[in-house]
């Protein structure tokens, strides 16, 4: 194809950022959205390449996942370049365009060595793949009672000398940092990442319902995979569970694989808090798209079967669930809408990271980070800036 026509998507349901057009076609050039209309507004030109479907095949703006480890045998945590290439390659098969590279608890030189290469790959990636728009900080400074599969030798309370450096390492591209604020120094490094511009995020938290509302004033406003790795709902302490349903001022992230939380809990998660403030995440390791086996998480071995990764006590491992099947879980648990998992995959992350100018709905001018999704739901063509990045195969 030459480099320099259009594409042109076309007869197509369009979601895009202010209505929904049953048949219609959204134009891209020169890595952006260049047109969005319904079909008898099209005007072909000569180098348009026209990809003709059915108002039955849906495109919806490519998903950002703020909180994703791993995935095909790569992990952020192995420091290097081709980790994330693998990453970023992967990803767009499930629908996702963007994401946040995702470190984890472990030693100050493991976490800085990750830092440095994350930092260094955004710097210098190219637009075929899939997009890091930045890095997750997930631990080291998170309370030892909820650590779940963190190693706890690792944990340390929140300092910002520390996260000062882990940021200068990072080349300025931390943008969220998960953090159990009721911590030592937890609230003054909450301060420290609103001034500066960083998403705070309580999670591994074992905070009361008043800590989190000290955490919030302080400049928190995102909470870490819900029910997992916090303090619970109880009729006389609310605790983070609580806050989260209760407190408009956090956006949340909920892992909807129906093993991290059942059907019912991300039903009643969905209908507290709608879409208007919830995130769906992977929260994935290295052996998603890849065989049942023995892999490595932060030094420890992860055993995962078809579903579900687990250390050797049972512990609960990260995810293996991909995106699209987030999004047919998510409307399957919560009879929502295709609009609504747009906002909680696309438009809720890119508004939270600061990046709805150019990405998080599909509108003339945004980045072309494009997902077509047949009538089941499954990921037929994903775009990367225009690029398309993958194609199913017949």
């Amino acid at each position: 194809m030459d480099t320099h026509s259009s594409i042109i998507i076309y007869n197509v349901t369009v979601y895009s950022e202010n209505q929904t057009l049953k048949n219609g076609y959204i134009k891209l050039t020169n890595k952006k959205i260049t047109e969005i209309g319904e079909i008898h507004q099209y005007v072909r030109q000569p180098k348009d390449h026209v990809i003709e479907l059915s108002p039955s095949y849906k495109v919806i703006p490519g998903a950002i996942d703020v909180h994703i480890h791993g995935v095909n045998n790569a992990d952020a945590m192995d420091g290097t370049a081709e980790a994330l290439k693998t990453m970023a390659r992967t990803l767009p098969k499930e629908g996702t365009t963007s994401f946040l590279a995702t470190t984890m608890t472990q030693s100050n030189e493991a976490v800085e060595k990750a830092l440095h290469n994350a930092g260094a790959y955004i710097e210098e990636q190219t637009s075929t793949d899939a997009e890091v728009v930045g890095i997750h900080l997930e631990g080291p400074f998170i309370s030892p009672k909820r650590a779940g599969a963190q190693p706890p030798t690792h944990i340390q309370d929140p300092n910002v000398a520390l996260f000062q450096e882990w940021q200068k390492a990072a080349g300025g591209h931390i943008k969220l940092v998960t953090l159990a604020p009721e911590q030592p120094n937890g609230l003054a490094l909450t301060s420290y990442l609103k001034e500066t511009n960083v998403v705070a995020s309580i999670g591994h938290s074992d905070s009361t319902y008043d800590q989190v509302g000290e955490a919030i004033e302080a400049g928190a406003s995102h909470i870490t995979h819900l029910y997992n790795g916090m303090r619970g709902l109880h009729h006389r302490e609310p605790g983070v569970l609580g806050a989260a349903y209760l407190r408009d001022e956090l956006f949340v992230e909920l892992i909807t694989d129906g093993i991290h939380c059942r059907p019912e809990m991300v039903k009643l998660a969905y209908d507290q808090i709608t879409s208007e403030r919830m995130i769906l995440i992977t929260d994935s390791l290295r052996a998603k798209w890849l065989k049942n086996g023995t892999y490595d998480l932060g030094g420890q071995p992860v055993h995962v079967n078809d579903t579900t990764a687990t250390l050797a006590d049972g512990t609960l491992a990260g995810s293996i669930l991909k995106m699209n099947d987030a999004i047919k879980n998510t409307m399957s648990f919560t009879n929502c809408s295709l609009e609504d998992i747009v906002k909680m995959t696309a438009e809720n992350p890119a508004k939270q990271l600061n990046l709805f100018d150019t990405k998080g709905s599909l509108k003339i001018g945004k980045d072309a980070d494009i997902v077509v999704l047949n009538e089941n739901l499954d990921v037929e063509m994903t775009f990367c800036r225009g690029t398309l990045s993958f194609q199913k195969e017949d």
